[in-house]
């Protein structure tokens, strides 16, 4: 079975690459990835010498180039390729257009084209919008997305959708909770709140920081793709969820009693433009269907997420001054 994986150079597609090479001798990966300042190659040095490993340095709107690789043999598709920070798709919405909605679609006629056996999309349930104090987002909630990253998350799930019903192409949505884990961009909440405590800095939270989010250990994610994958009926969408609620002060508050710091280095700063209140995944599709369910505890995840950054404090910091400098 041979991969072609785009974002595979970011934090959920570089574990879900190594995952799968570990996990199946009779998979083979090539690695699309534009290299933008979120992606490390560095947390693919343990797959450089497989044989089965390919990167590929490139744009999934690059038509030519993801042609020529579908072309050559490629089997199945998963698009992990994203940019998927909120406050930069505020300040910079068309980017965020270009390479979620119109990037997806060059996969798609590539995937259609040379009739690939399945296109998965990896998505967000921020596609949903947000939730009150009751309830959780199911496959047939609609979509309602209030960011422009969302929007364009959304815009990309309803193409997928549209060429299978269209062409018939066969395609799978994955729609996750907020991932953590080793080898994340230190912007998104647990890695930026990890580095700022160990520098001492202060920790900025939005609003009243009782923002709720399901948090969902990215290793389980992988398994979760791998079997979706696999054994995925064709067309569906499939919730995964970590059946962890936390709100963001309670994130914050782990982490700080973890590496001994005051709760005084929290600093509460205007809150974020649209900025959705709760997010809940119904995960029972997958259950029932994949026999999938989340493996890691909450407690045992964030320590050893934690642990990690302590521990390759050199190379986070290394990657953070590449992006300072503009060179990433």
């Amino acid at each position: 079975m041979k991969l072609l994986v785009t974002g595979g150079a970011g934090f959920i597609g570089s574990n879900f690459i190594l995952y799968m090479l570990k996990q199946h001798a009779d998979c083979r990966i090539v690695n699309l990835d534009a290299l933008t300042y979120a992606a490390n190659l560095e947390n693919l040095r343990a797959a450089e010498q497989d044989p089965r490993y390919e990167f590929v340095h490139g744009n999934i709107a690059d038509r030519e180039l993801v042609d020529r690789l579908v072309a050559d043999g490629v089997d199945i598709i998963v698009n992990f390729a994203a940019e998927s920070h909120v406050d930069r798709s505020i300040a910079d919405p068309e980017r965020f257009v270009r390479t979620n909605v119109l990037g997806t679609q060059v996969l798609l006629d590539a995937a259609l084209k040379h009739r690939i056996a399945k296109f998965v999309q990896i998505s967000t349930d921020e596609v949903y919008g947000t939730l009150g104090e009751t309830g959780l987002f199911t496959e047939e909630t609609p979509l309602m997305p209030n960011s422009p990253y969302s929007a364009s998350k959304a815009g990309a799930d309803l193409l997928v959708r549209a060429y299978h019903e269209t062409y018939g192409l066969p395609v799978n949505v994955t729609r996750c909770s907020n991932n953590y884990g080793p080898y994340q961009f230190p912007e998104k909440l647990i890695p930026l709140m990890i580095v700022n405590a160990l520098n001492d800095q202060p920790l900025p939270l939005y609003g009243d920081g009782l923002n709720v989010r399901d948090w969902l250990h990215v290793e389980d994610h992988c398994r979760a793709v791998d079997l979706v994958i696999r054994h995925g009926r064709n067309g569906e969408v499939y919730n995964v969820g970590g059946n962890n609620e936390r709100t963001n002060r309670e994130i914050v508050e782990t982490i700080l009693r973890h590496l001994r710091k005051p709760e005084s280095l929290i600093t509460y700063v205007a809150d974020r433009p649209g900025h959705d209140r709760r997010y809940a995944i119904d995960a029972s599709k997958i259950r029932k269907e994949l026999g999938w369910h989340p493996s890691i505890d909450f407690a045992d995840g964030i320590r050893s997420t934690i642990e990690w950054y302590v521990s390759n404090r050199e190379g986070w910091e290394r990657i953070l001054a590449g992006e300072r400098s503009g060179r990433r």
